[in-house]
Protein backbone atom coordinates (compact mmCIF):
# COMPACT_ATOMS: atom_id res chain seq x y z
CA UNK A 1 0.00 0.00 0.00
CA UNK A 2 3.00 2.43 1.18
CA UNK A 3 4.33 1.60 -1.74
CA UNK A 4 1.80 2.20 -4.56
CA UNK A 5 1.53 5.25 -2.85
CA UNK A 6 4.93 6.90 -3.10
CA UNK A 7 4.84 5.44 -6.84
CA UNK A 8 1.40 7.76 -7.35
CA UNK A 9 2.75 10.64 -5.76
CA UNK A 10 5.98 10.59 -7.74
CA UNK A 11 4.22 10.13 -11.08
CA UNK A 12 1.70 13.35 -9.77
CA UNK A 13 4.95 15.12 -9.11
CA UNK A 14 6.83 14.11 -13.03
CA UNK A 15 3.94 14.26 -15.17
CA UNK A 16 2.98 17.21 -14.77
CA UNK A 17 6.32 18.99 -15.22
CA UNK A 18 7.32 16.85 -18.22
CA UNK A 19 4.09 18.31 -20.13
CA UNK A 20 4.86 21.99 -19.14
CA UNK A 21 8.24 21.40 -20.48
CA UNK A 22 6.48 20.30 -23.90
CA UNK A 23 4.20 23.11 -24.03
CA UNK A 24 7.18 25.60 -23.43
CA UNK A 25 9.06 24.39 -25.70
CA UNK A 26 6.75 24.09 -29.12
CA UNK A 27 5.41 27.64 -28.26
CA UNK A 28 8.62 29.08 -28.43
CA UNK A 29 7.97 28.36 -32.47
CA UNK A 30 5.28 31.15 -32.37
CA UNK A 31 8.05 34.01 -31.08
CA UNK A 32 10.69 32.92 -33.26
CA UNK A 33 12.43 35.33 -35.75
CA UNK A 34 13.02 35.06 -39.34
CA UNK A 35 16.92 34.29 -38.87
CA UNK A 36 19.89 35.66 -41.22
CA UNK A 37 22.11 32.66 -42.05
CA UNK A 38 23.85 33.75 -44.80
CA UNK A 39 24.35 36.10 -48.03
CA UNK A 40 25.45 34.87 -51.22
CA UNK A 41 27.38 36.52 -53.53
CA UNK A 42 24.28 37.16 -56.28
CA UNK A 43 22.82 38.89 -53.28
CA UNK A 44 20.53 35.87 -52.14
CA UNK A 45 19.70 35.79 -48.71
CA UNK A 46 19.86 32.24 -46.90
CA UNK A 47 16.80 32.27 -44.40
CA UNK A 48 15.94 30.31 -40.76
CA UNK A 49 12.42 30.37 -41.05
CA UNK A 50 9.10 29.30 -39.22
CA UNK A 51 5.52 28.72 -40.51
CA UNK A 52 2.46 27.39 -38.97
CA UNK A 53 -0.41 25.27 -40.86
CA UNK A 54 -2.75 21.99 -40.09
CA UNK A 55 -0.26 19.33 -41.24
CA UNK A 56 3.46 19.45 -42.29
CA UNK A 57 2.99 20.32 -46.12
CA UNK A 58 0.87 23.76 -44.85
CA UNK A 59 3.26 24.81 -42.26
CA UNK A 60 6.23 24.68 -45.12
CA UNK A 61 4.29 26.32 -47.03
CA UNK A 62 3.49 29.27 -44.74
CA UNK A 63 7.36 29.43 -43.63
CA UNK A 64 8.03 30.20 -47.01
CA UNK A 65 5.61 32.80 -47.63
CA UNK A 66 6.87 34.14 -44.05
CA UNK A 67 10.47 34.65 -45.38
CA UNK A 68 9.62 36.51 -48.41
CA UNK A 69 7.29 38.55 -46.78
CA UNK A 70 10.15 39.11 -44.00
CA UNK A 71 12.29 39.91 -47.01
CA UNK A 72 9.22 42.23 -48.90
CA UNK A 73 7.68 44.22 -45.56
CA UNK A 74 10.01 43.45 -42.08
CA UNK A 75 13.55 43.31 -43.43
CA UNK A 76 15.73 40.85 -41.72
CA UNK A 77 16.55 41.86 -38.06
CA UNK A 78 17.63 38.46 -36.27
CA UNK A 79 20.72 36.58 -36.85
CA UNK A 80 24.73 37.20 -38.06
CA UNK A 81 23.61 40.36 -39.06
CA UNK A 82 25.09 39.84 -43.30
CA UNK A 83 21.48 40.04 -44.50
CA UNK A 84 19.72 43.66 -45.55
CA UNK A 85 17.97 45.35 -42.68
CA UNK A 86 15.96 47.52 -44.51
CA UNK A 87 12.56 45.73 -46.52
CA UNK A 88 12.23 45.40 -49.93
CA UNK A 89 9.18 47.98 -49.74
CA UNK A 90 10.24 51.46 -47.99
CA UNK A 91 6.97 53.26 -49.00
CA UNK A 92 4.21 53.53 -45.97
CA UNK A 93 1.42 51.29 -46.05
CA UNK A 94 2.36 49.85 -49.12
CA UNK A 95 0.86 46.54 -47.80
CA UNK A 96 -2.51 48.00 -47.66
CA UNK A 97 -1.99 50.47 -50.91
CA UNK A 98 -0.95 47.33 -53.39
CA UNK A 99 -3.12 44.97 -51.31
CA UNK A 100 -4.85 43.21 -54.36
CA UNK A 101 -0.89 42.31 -56.43
CA UNK A 102 -0.05 40.97 -52.85
CA UNK A 103 -2.96 39.21 -52.26
CA UNK A 104 -2.59 37.43 -55.82
CA UNK A 105 1.49 37.03 -55.18
CA UNK A 106 0.75 35.08 -52.09
CA UNK A 107 -1.82 32.48 -52.77
CA UNK A 108 -1.05 29.14 -52.45
CA UNK A 109 1.43 27.67 -55.09
CA UNK A 110 1.62 31.36 -56.49
CA UNK A 111 4.05 33.61 -57.76
CA UNK A 112 6.52 33.77 -54.24
CA UNK A 113 7.78 30.29 -55.01
CA UNK A 114 10.19 31.82 -57.94
CA UNK A 115 11.92 33.51 -55.38
CA UNK A 116 12.68 30.72 -53.14
CA UNK A 117 15.31 28.00 -53.25
CA UNK A 118 15.60 25.19 -50.90
CA UNK A 119 19.38 24.81 -51.80
CA UNK A 120 20.23 25.61 -48.90
CA UNK A 121 18.34 22.91 -46.57
CA UNK A 122 19.71 20.19 -44.94
CA UNK A 123 18.20 16.84 -44.15
CA UNK A 124 18.57 17.19 -40.65
CA UNK A 125 17.69 21.06 -40.10
CA UNK A 126 14.04 21.12 -39.92
CA UNK A 127 12.20 21.47 -36.89
CA UNK A 128 8.69 20.76 -35.70
CA UNK A 129 6.36 20.67 -33.05
CA UNK A 130 2.58 20.38 -32.64
CA UNK A 131 0.37 22.86 -30.39
CA UNK A 132 -3.47 22.64 -30.09
CA UNK A 133 -3.59 21.29 -33.70
CA UNK A 134 -1.83 23.21 -35.34
CA UNK A 135 2.12 22.23 -36.19
CA UNK A 136 5.04 24.51 -36.06
CA UNK A 137 7.78 23.92 -39.02
CA UNK A 138 11.20 25.28 -39.31
CA UNK A 139 13.12 25.37 -42.58
CA UNK A 140 16.06 26.91 -44.35
CA UNK A 141 15.15 28.67 -47.25
CA UNK A 142 16.93 31.24 -49.78
CA UNK A 143 15.17 34.06 -51.14
CA UNK A 144 16.68 35.46 -54.13
CA UNK A 145 16.28 39.04 -53.16
CA UNK A 146 18.04 40.78 -56.54
CA UNK A 147 15.27 38.57 -58.55
CA UNK A 148 12.45 39.69 -56.28
CA UNK A 149 13.49 43.48 -56.40
CA UNK A 150 14.06 43.34 -60.46
CA UNK A 151 10.14 42.01 -60.41
CA UNK A 152 8.60 44.90 -58.36
CA UNK A 153 10.48 47.09 -60.19
CA UNK A 154 8.81 45.30 -63.51
CA UNK A 155 5.55 45.41 -62.22
CA UNK A 156 5.69 49.05 -61.13
CA UNK A 157 5.66 48.04 -57.51
CA UNK A 158 8.83 50.48 -56.28
CA UNK A 159 11.00 52.72 -58.11
CA UNK A 160 14.67 51.85 -59.70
Amino acid sequence: MKKSYLIGLALTMFIPMSLNAKKTDLGAYQNIPTECMNVELDGSQTLRVYGKGRNRTDAIEQAKKNAVYEVLFSGIKSGNGGCNTQPLLLEVNAKEKYEYYFNVFFKDKGEYLKYISMEDQRILSKKWGYRKEQMYYGITVRVLRPELKQRLIDDGIIKP
